[in-house]
């Protein structure tokens, strides 16, 4: 029945999967993309990088103290008496103390990469700690411009509301106005009535 040119369908009816020019075999597998792949086999030796610089930070922490110069100190000073002053058989690293620079070369070339790793880490710290204190600098601006707005709203309002003074001047002024009256339209005597205009 098929006669192989029927576009986009096999011998049995189902539609087929049309592959990018330059597609290989191996780029056909569907990856899924709501799981993890699986970690790869390495010859490398593995390890925990978080460990790791917790590790290096210590050691950088303890290379700034006081305590490894006077350490390092003793240590090269013994070292150079004993290769001086010990017996000729004794001695392991002769005048030029070629073995003790070269372990002073070592101590230097892992010192410094490890001292750069711990600063890198409080580095990371740093920026963390800056965009935390950044976002709530941000929300106690907003929290202030909302209490300036609100705060002027309460302003406006009671600016249209009648205060223990205001009402105190507005009596004055009654008062005033109603001794203006009395000097402008004296009262009549005291004993007369008007029950006349009845």
């Amino acid at each position: 029945m098929g006669s192989g040119g029927e576009l986009g369908s096999t011998e049995r009816g189902e539609p087929r999967e049309r592959m990018p020019a330059g597609a290989s075999a191996a780029s056909r597998a569907r990856v899924r993309l709501d799981m993890p792949r699986p970690p790869r086999r390495t010859l490398l030796p593995e390890y925990d990088p978080e460990a790791f610089g917790r590790l290096s930070e210590k050691i950088a922490r303890f290379l700034g103290t006081g305590r490894f110069i006077v350490w390092m100190t003793v240590t090269i000073i013994a070292w150079l008496n004993w290769n001086i002053f010990a017996p000729e058989e004794l001695r392991f690293d002769r005048y030029p103390f070629i073995f003790l620079t070269l372990a002073l070369s070592v101590q230097a070339s892992y010192a410094a990469p490890l001292i750069l790793l711990a600063q890198n880490r409080q580095g990371d710290r740093d920026r963390v700690t800056y965009e935390q204190d950044r976002k709530q600098n941000e929300r106690s601006i907003a929290d202030t411009e909302y209490l300036t707005r609100e705060i002027a709203a309460l302003r406006m309002g009671l600016g249209e509301v009648a205060t223990r003074d205001w009402i105190r001047s507005e009596f004055e002024d009654l008062i005033k106005e109603l001794e203006e009256r009395r000097t402008v339209f004296p009262s009549e005597r005291p004993g007369h009535r008007d029950e006349g205009d009845r």
